[in-house]
């Protein structure tokens, strides 16, 4: 059974929108960041953070996207915008939603984490992980 993590702006968060492109974008700036440090460190750190190539299928481009696993490790992760899984669509704020497909791997679901978290705190959003917690990046009123 795949499993599903989300990503919701709420009021507070640094975007009210996003796409798929905004998302491929940002994943390609923690790619230049990993291999910024990989410089600094003297390593291919890129390679290690990032063991994936962005794929898509035809016609499907503006709605979901997948990274694919360059090594035995690491197999796909799906990306897409979508809807509140909470409450009326009317309502629902924009949400990234992250899937792990049945074939994907212990190491897929450490790197969507991963991924997941980077992107929120990016986003200053609200992050539903694949365990059910919820981390809150967005600033709070307390």
């Amino acid at each position: 059974m795949s499993q599903s993590a989300f990503i919701k702006l709420v009021q507070g968060s640094a975007a009210s929108t996003v796409t798929v492109e905004d998302i491929k974008s940002s994943l390609r700036h923690y790619l230049e960041q990993t291999e910024l440090t990989g410089q600094q460190l003297g390593w291919s750190y890129a390679e290690a953070a990032f063991p994936y190539t962005f794929e898509s299928r035809a016609g499907e481009e503006d709605r979901w996207f997948y990274l694919k696993g360059k090594n035995p490790k690491y197999r796909f992760i799906l990306f897409g915008t979508a809807s509140s899984p909470e409450g009326p669509e009317a309502e629902a704020p924009a949400c990234i939603q992250v899937v792990l497909p049945e074939q994907s791997t212990h190491g897929d679901k450490a790197k969507a984490n991963e991924y997941c978290k980077w992107l929120g705190k990016k986003l200053q959003a609200e992050v539903k992980l694949f365990n059910g917690r919820t981390i809150y990046y967005n600033p709070r009123k307390g």
